[in-house]
């Protein structure tokens, strides 16, 4: 049964061209040029990818990605006109795997559809049996309840920075090369920018540092990557 997407964006053209060549290669395609029709459409039939666009005429994407992750796990890659930082920040902030900035090659498209199908598929296999909790220093993340508990303050984070802090926290006090990092959160045929991680870092410390100025818990080491901060 091929995977089904749901590629939402508010300009015909780009429905009916992007639709029909990732119809081409295999992929079963939903389209909907609003945030209201795309809803719609994944409550009828739930998609394995969702292909967003930034902005559109009843809201954005951004919220859409919000509302998709309610039910199951979706992974989502955004569409930004431009490569804008901003965009970058907000739609990993938002639940995003990846994104492609417009105009893009249907190339790199239909690769990057491949490559977080994959990342996604891989993650739902089952795994070596790993501790349930993980307590240092006043953090504790609860992988059965998908709970972080900042000094008994509960933390909501979304899905990749939940991965990101269960990383780092398994191995305090080591010093994780970035690479190693990108390849075990995004998967090792991830090739978009590296820049990802940063974001994402720089998202978990607002999050749960009690001044992410000047971390405690996530400690930059400059030339290699980040670690956890021991007790």
């Amino acid at each position: 049964m091929p995977d089904r997407l749901l590629l939402v964006d508010d300009d015909p053209l780009l429905l009916d061209s992007v639709g029909f060549s990732l119809a081409r290669v295999g992929y079963e395609v939903l389209t909907a040029p609003t945030q209201a029709e795309a809803l719609q459409l994944a409550h009828g039939a739930p998609p394995d990818l969702a292909i967003l666009d930034i902005g559109l005429p009843d809201g954005d994407g951004l919220k859409l990605c919000r509302a998709l992750q309610l039910h199951r796990p979706t992974p989502v890659i955004f569409l930004t006109a431009h490569d804008r930082e901003m965009d970058v920040i907000l739609g990993f902030e938002h639940g995003a795997d990846d994104y492609v900035s417009k105009p893009f090659s249907m190339t790199e498209l239909i690769m990057r559809v491949g490559a977080v199908l994959r990342r996604a598929r891989a993650a739902s296999l089952p795994s070596a049996k790993t501790p349930d909790i993980y307590s240092v220093g006043g953090i504790t993340v609860d992988l059965l309840r998908h709970e972080v508990l900042v000094v008994d303050r509960r933390v909501e984070l979304p899905p990749k920075q939940f991965e990101l802090l269960k990383l780092l926290i398994s191995r305090p006090g080591e010093a994780i090369a970035r690479q190693t990092i990108v390849d075990a959160i995004w998967g090792q045929d991830y090739f978009g920018d590296t820049r990802v991680l940063d974001v994402h870092i720089r998202w978990l410390r607002e999050l749960i540092e009690p001044d992410s100025a000047n971390p405690r818990f996530i400690i930059t080491v400059r030339g290699v990557g980040y670690k956890f901060a021991e007790g």
